[in-house]
C-alpha cells in the first residue's frame, strides 16, 4: 500500500483533551460571554446542541455554517444571525480560556512537519462544528498552524460531518485522492475510524484518548503517537 496523504483528526488526537471536559468549559464560557447581551445560560446551550445535531444530520444542501444559523435563529428569531460579531468575539478573546483543559503532545507537531518533508499531504480533518477563527485556536494549541495543512475543515467550507461518510468523500473529492492511497488518524472509533474505513481508507486510531461509545471491535492499528509514526514511515 503507498500512501500520499495523512488525515488527522483534532480535538482528542493532534490536541490531547478529555471531550465531555472541554466542551462543558467551553459552553461555560461562551453562556458567561453572552449573557450580558441577554441569551439565558441555559437556552443557550440548548441551542448550540440543537445547532450542532442539525449539522451532523445535514444532507449536505447547504453549508454546516448555514445549517447552524437557521437552526439558531429557529430557536432565539430571525434577529439572532446579527450577534453572529459577539460570537467572533468570544473566539477571540475568551475562547482561549479552554485551552487550560486540554493537553499537549509534541510529538504530534513533530510528526506532521516529518511528514510534510517527506512529501505527504496533510489534512485536518476536524469535525467541521466550529468556525474557522475556532479551529485555527486549537491548531495553535497543538502546536502547528493552519498553514501546516493542505485543508482544514470548517463549518464554512463543509456541507457534511462526521460520523457522516460522506463528509470523508467530500474531502476526498475536494482533494483529488484515492481512498486506499490515504490514512484517517484519530481517536474516535465510531467518527475517525469507522466510517473512514467504509470508504476503503486505512485508518490509525491513536489510543491515548480514546472514544469507542459503541463497543466496536478494532482491527486496524492503534497506539499512541510513538506507534503511529513506526506505522506511517513503513509506507513512506
Amino acid at each position: 500500500m503507498m500512501i500520499d496523504t495523512v488525515l488527522f483528526d483534532l480535538d482528542g488526537t493532534l490536541l490531547p483533551m478529555d471531550q465531555e471536559e472541554f466542551v462543558n468549559t467551553y459552553l461555560g464560557l461562551l453562556a458567561k460571554h453572552m449573557a450580558p447581551y441577554g441569551y439565558d445560560p441555559k437556552h443557550l446551550a440548548a441551542a448550540i446542541w440543537a445547532g450542532t445535531h442539525a449539522m451532523v444530520q445535514n444532507d449536505g444542501s447547504r453549508t454546516n455554517e448555514e445549517v447552524f444559523w437557521e437552526d439558531f435563529c429557529h430557536i432565539f428569531g430571525t434577529d439572532a444571525r446579527k450577534d453572529e460579531p459577539l460570537f467572533e468575539e468570544f473566539y477571540a478573546t475568551d475562547f482561549v480560556q479552554a485551552r487550560t483543559v486540554c493537553g499537549f503532545a509534541p510529538e504530534a507537531a513533530e510528526l506532521v512537519r516529518l511528514l510534510k518533508e517527506k512529501g505527504i499531504r496533510v489534512v485536518l480533518a476536524t469535525n467541521p462544528l466550529f468556525p474557522a477563527m475556532a479551529t485555527r485556536q486549537r491548531i495553535r494549541w497543538a502546536g502547528l498552524e493552519p498553514e501546516d495543512f493542505e485543508l482544514v475543515t470548517t463549518y464554512e467550507n463543509s456541507r457534511f460531518c462526521k460520523p457522516n461518510p460522506a463528509y470523508y468523500q467530500d474531502l476526498l473529492e475536494k482533494l483529488g485522492a484515492e481512498p486506499e492511497h490515504c490514512i484517517m488518524v484519530g481517536n474516535d472509533v465510531d467518527e475517525d475510524i469507522r466510517p473512514a474505513e467504509t470508504l476503503g481508507m486505512g485508518a490509525f486510531l491513536l489510543t491515548p484518548c480514546i472514544l469507542n461509545r459503541s463497543g466496536s471491535e478494532v482491527r486496524c492499528p492503534q497506539g499512541g503517537f510513538a506507534e503511529l509514526k513506526e506505522f506511517l514511515l513503513k509506507y513512506l
